[in-house]
Formats: C-alpha cells, structure tokens, sequence
C-alpha cells in the first residue's frame, strides 16, 4: 500500500491522507427497487414482516446492504467503527470554551428586510427596552404548543410534550434578572425547543413513539438533560418542551411553506417550529441529515457538527447540532452547546473551532457526477448560488471525486438501521418484542436492520475508512476545503394521501433524499445546510424551499458558519424577491407586546 501523508494540523484518530483508488471512485448510479408500501397494505405488512424474520432477510437482501461486502479494492484496508477524529489544540487555540459573540450575531437584521425571521437579538431588545418580557413571551407561545389542551392549536403538532409549570417558572426568573439589569448572556429568555430523542431532565424521551402507558420504557423519566440542552438552559435559554420527530429518528410535524409537502426528518418538529416562527433556536439530532433535511425542507439553517463535537453519543452516525431561523442564531446556539463538558472524555478534547483567515483561500469542491443525481430545477438553484459565491465572494471552484459513493449510501443506510434495531431492543423486556413500541413503517425498517451479518458491519466500516482517509486527502491538497452539493436531491417531498393516517414505507425516496447527506454522518466531518432559493409546489400552496449544503474538514464549524453567512447575505440581497416566509409564519414577538400592552392596563 502507497504510504499515507501527515496531516498538516493536529488530530487525534485521524485516518491519514490517502487518495481512494481509481476503482472507488467510478460512480454507478443505481435504481433503488424496494417496495413502496402505504395505506392499509402496510398494516398487514408490518404485522407479518415484523414476525418472519425470513422475510426481513429477503429484504435486507432485496435493499442491497449485502453489496458492500463484495466491494473490491478492500483487503487489508483497516475498518473504522467510529469517525471519531479530534482537533487538536495548539498553540494558536482559543483557551476560552468558546468564541465571544462578536456584533454581527448581536445585531438586529434592518426591519425591513424581504423575508426576516426574528433571532435571539431581537428577543434581546425586546427585553432590553421592557417592551415585553420573557414571561410574556412564554404566555403568549404556550398555547400555540401545548399538546394537553383541548382545542389544540395548528402549530402544536412541533410538540410532544410541555412542562407548563416549569417553563413559567424559567420565564419569570429570566424577566426578573433582566428587570435587574443582570441577563445571563444574549440568549436569556430565549425560547427554545428540544428534540425527543435528546434528554432532558424530567421528561421521558419518547423518540417520537406513541407513548403507551403499560410499557416500563415510557415511565423512565430522565434524570439529567444532555450537555448542549443544559449549556442553553444554563445561558437563560427558556427550554419550551420536547419537539416532535419521525419515530426513532426515521407523527410528523407541518411545513409552514406547504403543508402539503413534509417537513423532512427526522428533527421534523423543529424545522417546523423554526419556519413557522415559533423559535428561534431548536437542538436537533442527525445521524442522516436529521438536522439538515428538515432545516433544507422548512426554509432555515442547520449545523451538522464534527462528531462527538456537543456530546458523546452511543452511535457512529449520531451527532447533537444547532436548528435556527438565522446564521447568527445558528452560530450563537453552536458556540454554547459546543462547549467542553469536563466529565465527557469523547468530547471535551476537541479543540475549539475557530473562524477562518480573511484572507486564506476559499475553495468550493465540487463533485460532477454526484451533482448530476439531483432533479433540474434544484440543480438550477444550486448552480446560481455557486456562480454568485465564486463571482462575489472569492471562492474558488475545483472540480473533485469522491470514493464510494453508491457502497457508501447504502452501508450507511445499513448501519443506521441496524444501529436502531439494538437500540430498539433496549426498549423492552424480553429484548424479543423491540419491534412492538414502534409503528408500522419502522417495524419493517428496524426489522431488516436487525439482520445485517457482522461481517457485513465490518465492511461498512472499511469503506468508511477509504472515504475519510479520500477526504484527508483533499483537505490536505486544498486547505480550507468545503464540499458543496444541494442538501437534498428532490424539490421537496409530497405528502400522498393517507400518509399522515398510517405512513408509509418507500425505501427508495428515503435514500434518494439523503443522496448528498450521509457523506458527513458516515465521515464525521461537519456539514451546514443553507436556504438558497425556492420552487413553485407540484401541489398544495406556497414555495418549495432549497437547501444548499457545504461539508468541511473535521473542526471546521467556524468556517462553515461564515460560509453561512455568505449564502444569507445572497438570498437575502441577491436572489430575486429576496428571502421568503411562509404565509402562516407566527409572529410571537408581536403577540407578547400585545401581551405587554393589555398587562399594562390592568
């Protein structure tokens, strides 16, 4: 084997430089044949399939995750079960947890700006100039979200669950410190949301499952909150509620640009939320595009961080990230959720990212034949936002190949979904009844997880060791490196009749949608998704958001939030008509001065 090169910053687990080989970088794109099931017929597929695992082997066969195991070019290449690779810090590194806020996030955008979501510097000076108080703001959003009343507003379906009593009391320790003229920092009094499958103290995380009040799983309340929820609590952040989510990751929430279309997932609640003007900030999770599907579909940003980067997580695919209505807020909700947890060995040894050198060259990699999967009319979009960075920008665009592509997508699909299956299988006593919590959809996906061979997740993981050492690789030969593709290949996802009933089961749109995403999740490195445009709909009314997305080299968050801040800058001064908001968008800073002003008459 040819030697691999150092890399030219500090790491540790870093899998060394190396160009793939030629034969892993030929691309064959393939159709996907796995049956689309919806409706009643899923029921009774579900029922039988999650009892015969014959059957789930005939379709993990007929998914192609055995594929990978003949992949040649692999003897002697290690596997890599975790791409756990850190940053280093060194002498040039920040020795604060993270960077101060400088003006730009802590500025207000100009009030009439085409298109402009309220962030957490808006909530600021709304306190700031005793407008409204965070109280208020808690009052004037808890009907809009609560799931326990009856008639339940339109927008709590973002919602699984609210602590009333607990969110008032934050709410109003927040509006005394700023009565006292002592706010924690920009983001005390801020409302945010939690995903369900991330923990929270007092809440049982009920990964998006119908909660059933016999089982033992849905009676474990949680008795800590997850290290980047407890850095924005602990910044004043009033935590709102769990947020919905496709089950374990895979109910769904509404697109306020189109609710006929889906909200993408799995973080599906937030990326509602945040489109419809409920939040500002929302912690999601992303183990494939959990974070940048729903954020591309709803119109918003969202952070894939490096792994391990916010927390520790049983999964090679899973990280903890920021969702947010703006770059600013995007990068705020980083910098705190990102700090070092003194008690997470996996985490707190990477280094602080920081923001790039002005004046260091920016180069946009791009794939070609992997682009070409995309539908035209995303491709339009994408090519226009590309054009409009390298023309006024400075970037640079360099035409690159990428191993793996098709093994890649599909043993990532394969891990995750056997990753889900064990988790599944913690749920319940006896181990056996793991598929009995889920719903119809996911007990045929968790069951065909459950049959990959050993072997077979051992090949996944020498594959994901070509990629990461190809990646290595580039970023060595182009410091600076981001990979830009679309988030999503398709212009969104139609809802079909009946899919809100019982759901549905298409395999093959599942993993077209994640064609650009599971790159970052199965490589480790972090990945930004982007608003860049918008299409008329195939059905239903409003625009159809676009997302574009930019991967960079472990530890490279900083860079991917300025790049973010590029393309805000070009949907919002550049692209025609500017940035656009969905029709039923919430005004809540509007509610709470309305608050504000009858609380004043009394």
């Amino acid at each position: 084997m040819a030697p691999t090169m150092a890399p030219t910053k500090r790491f540790a687990n870093h899998p060394g430089a190396k160009e793939a080989p030629a034969s892993a970088l030929v691309y064959r794109i393939q159709e996907d044949k796995n049956p689309c099931i919806r409706g009643l017929p899923l029921v009774a597929a579900s029922l039988i399939i999650g009892s015969a695992s014959f059957l789930q082997k005939l379709l993990w066969k007929n998914a192609k995750f055995g594929e990978p195991k003949d992949t040649p070019g692999l003897e002697g290449v290690h596997w890599r079960i975790q791409p756990n690779v850190i940053p280093l810090a060194d002498s040039t590194s920040p020795t604060t947890p993270f960077i101060p806020l400088t003006s730009k996030q802590q500025s207000i955008q100009p009030p009439d700006l085409a298109g402009r979501f309220y962030s957490a510097a808006d909530y600021y000076e709304l306190y700031r100039t005793g407008k409204a108080t965070p109280l208020q703001v808690a009052e004037a959003l808890l009907p809009l979200i609560r799931r326990d009343i009856e008639p339940q507003s339109k927008y709590a379906v973002a919602f699984t669950q609210t602590h009333v009593d607990e969110v008032l009391a934050a709410a109003k320790a927040s509006t005394e410190r700023w009565a006292a003229g002592m706010p924690l920092s920009i983001l005390d009094g801020v409302p945010f949301g939690v995903k369900d499958d991330v923990d929270v103290k007092g809440f049982v995380s009920t990964m998006g499952m119908k909660v059933r009040e016999e089982e033992e799983y849905f009676k474990k309340v949680k008795e800590s909150t997850a290290w980047p929820a407890l850095k924005m609590i602990e910044a004043g952040a009033v935590m709102m509620g769990k947020m919905n989510q496709h089950e374990v990751g895979m109910g769904t929430a509404t697109n306020w640009y189109n609710t006929k279309y889906f909200p993408g997932g799995s973080s599906s609640g937030a990326g509602s939320a945040l489109s419809g003007g409920l939040l500002p900030i929302a912690v999601g999770t992303d183990a494939g595009g959990s974070v940048r599907i729903p954020t591309a579909f709803c119109g918003v940003y969202g952070l894939k961080t490096t792994h391990n980067r916010t927390c520790s997580m049983s999964s090679s695919m899973c990280v903890v990230g920021p969702m947010a209505a703006t770059v600013p807020d995007l990068t705020i909700a980083y910098r705190i959720m990102s700090q070092p947890n003194p008690d997470d060995p996996g985490q707190n040894l990477l280094a602080v990212s920081t923001p790039p050198n002005p004046t260091a060259k920016k180069y946009i990699g791009l794939c070609h034949e992997w682009l070409d999967t995309a539908s035209p009319e995303v491709i339009n979009i994408f090519d226009d936002a590309v054009n409009h960075l390298t023309t006024n920008f400075g970037y640079e665009a360099i035409d690159i190949q990428l191993p793996f592509l098709r093994q890649g997508q599909v043993a990532h699909a394969a891990t995750c979904l056997t990753e889900a299956a064990t988790d599944a299988t913690g749920r319940t006593t006896p181990a056996s009844r793991y598929l009995s919590l889920l719903n119809y959809p996911n007990r045929i996906l968790v069951g065909t997880g459950a049959q990959t061979p050993g072997v077979d997740y051992l090949r996944y993981g020498q594959i994901r060791t070509v990629i990461m050492q190809h990646l290595a690789f580039l970023f060595e030969k182009y410091p600076g490196l981001l990979v830009l593709t679309p988030t999503s290949p398709m212009p969104g996802w139609p809802i079909h009749p009946g899919d809100e009933k019982y759901g549905n089961s298409d395999g093959n749109l599942s993993i077209k949608n994640m064609t650009f995403v599971w790159y970052a999740n199965t490589s480790g490195c972090p990945a930004v998704t982007c608003p860049v445009g918008y299409l008329p709909p195939k059905q239903g009314e409003g625009n159809v958001p676009v997302g574009l997305m930019a991967m960079g080299e472990w530890g490279a968050e900083e860079q991917l939030l300025a790049f973010a801040k590029d393309t805000e800058g070009y949907l919002s001064e550049a692209y025609p008509g500017g940035r656009q908001r969905p029709k039923e968008w919430v005004d809540l800073v509007g509610l709470a001065r309305e608050r504000a002003g009858k609380d004043g008459e009394e």
